[in-house]
């Protein structure tokens, strides 16, 4: 059994003062995939040390922005980081590592984190260019025949089933036709949703909750956290959780972890 967890710290220091690590002590996933951690490599390191961790990290070149990384308590074979390279907006938002497994054969995986969007500025290009790098690199990882899971914050709520006050949001970032569209393309080209497969039927289970008003207490939240996994990886896949915390006091991001179990 692996367990893989994604979630978007909403900063790495923020997140271990509110008590991330106590949740990664209790939780002991195998496998975190970690957006917006905005620090330097080695103060990754700091919170998830070597000897316990293996690192890969791909840090924005704009300071206190985005970053992702994964941390593996498997060996990596290979990391590949970044889309689009030479974009300042484009980095902090994609990292691969290829993860070896016990019996000798590799798995893929993806941290992603992309960007939120505000309509009718150069944000919303800048995302909608993105979208398309990840597009072409998720048609090179199916053709590739890997296992491979891709996950992180993709800032894209799928369905009126994803979203709270879907109505109220039809023409907002996040749940536009056009973005929409991209979740519609990759889960046509083979990727599984599995927070969804294996989530229920909706509304929610949630990813996302504003720190403002009563959000949470009303679970008013977006699903925009997710893992795919390629059609053979994900028969494989036997349990989707989304760790909400039980109170808006305990959490340590907007986000909650979304995890799932591999029988690998």
């Amino acid at each position: 059994m692996l367990t893989i967890a994604t979630a978007n710290v909403n900063g790495i220091r923020a997140a271990f003062r509110r008590g991330m690590g106590d949740w990664i002590e209790a939780r002991k996933p195998d496998v975190l995939l970690l957006q917006e951690v905005r620090a330097p490599q080695e103060m990754v390191g700091d919170f998830l040390p070597a000897g316990e961790w293996h690192l890969a990290h791909d840090e924005s070149e704009i300071k206190g922005r985005a970053g992702v990384a994964i941390a593996s308590r498997l060996p990596m074979s290979a990391i590949r980081i970044g889309l689009g390279q030479g974009v300042p907006v484009n980095t902090g938002r994609w990292v691969e590592a290829d993860l070896e497994l016990p019996d000798g054969g590799t798995l893929t995986v993806v941290s992603t984190y992309i960007h939120s969007g505000t309509v009718g500025t150069p944000k919303m290009d800048e995302k909608y260019a993105f979208l398309e790098l990840v597009s072409a690199r998720l048609a090179e990882l199916r053709a590739s025949g890997a296992d491979v899971v891709v996950a992180g914050d993709v800032n894209i709520a799928h369905q009126n089933i994803d979203i709270k006050n879907w109505k109220g949001n039809l023409k907002a970032a996040g749940f536009l036709p056009e973005e929409r569209a991209y979740l519609d393309r990759w889960f046509g080209d083979g990727w599984a949703d599995l927070g969804r497969r294996l989530g229920g039927d909706g509304p929610g289970p949630y990813t996302w909750w504003s720190w403002r008003g009563q959000s949470y207490v009303n679970d008013a939240g977006w699903r925009i956290d997710y893992q795919l996994a390629t059609p053979e990886l994900a028969e494989r896949a036997l349990k989707a959780e989304v760790d909400r915390a039980p109170t808006y006091d305990e959490r340590w991001s907007d986000h909650a972890p979304l995890l799932v179990s591999y029988d690998l």
